[in-house]
């Protein structure tokens, strides 16, 4: 079966950091844009991070800019989101996604062109 995998979230402290995974089976990460959503509660799906895959052009939410990376694992066929300098208002449940025939801008902004999306894990920032 063809799925995405999260795994990583947890408790942080305002101020700290996390790593979140997303492993994929069945299908190679390779050819496809790869995006990281959040959904706080109460709140609708936000693209926040999202990465080509031809050029690795990356696209960012305003919220999370130089806080947040993304990077691939092309042997683990792995895709990480790097979150740093957390927020209380980070706090969400983090799903990823991969669309083969999609931009990135389409994806994070418009949530257009996913295939294949995650259940998502649980990121929760408090002190």
């Amino acid at each position: 079966q063809v799925q995405l995998v999260e795994s990583g979230g947890g408790l942080a402290q305002p101020g700290g950091s996390l790593r979140l995974s997303c492993a994929a089976s069945r299908f190679t990460l390779d050819h496809y844009t790869i995006g990281w959503f959040r959904q706080a509660p109460g709140k609708e799906r936000e693209g926040v991070i999202c990465i080509s895959s031809s050029d690795d052009t990356t696209y960012y939410a305003d919220s999370v800019k130089g806080r947040f990376a993304i990077s691939r694992d092309y042997a683990e066929n792995t895709v990480y989101l790097q979150m740093n300098s957390l927020k209380p208002e980070d706090t969400a449940v983090y799903s990823c996604a991969a669309g083969l025939f999609t931009s990135v801008q389409s994806m994070c902004a418009r949530d257009i062109g996913v295939d294949y999306r995650g259940k998502g894990t649980l990121v929760t920032v408090s002190g």
